[in-house]
């Protein structure tokens, strides 16, 4: 399972880094970054939970 990111509708508002801040980071220009890779089997909760609180709705699940 990856997270995915529509950059079209994030606002890098940081409400998944609050969550997840090992899986999500914003950068020095306010541009959120994603960890590389598969949602390990015990972040799946938190990356549910980040996908569940985005204000945009900018983040899913693949």
């Amino acid at each position: 399972m990856k997270i995915i990111v529509d950059f079209d509708r994030c606002e890098a508002n940081g409400v998944c880094v609050g969550i997840a801040p090992d899986m999500f980071e914003l950068d020095d220009d306010d541009q959120l970054t994603v960890a590389e890779g598969d949602v390990a089997a015990d972040r799946v909760a938190d990356a549910e939970e980040a996908v569940a609180q985005c204000p945009k709705a900018a983040l899913r699940l693949a």
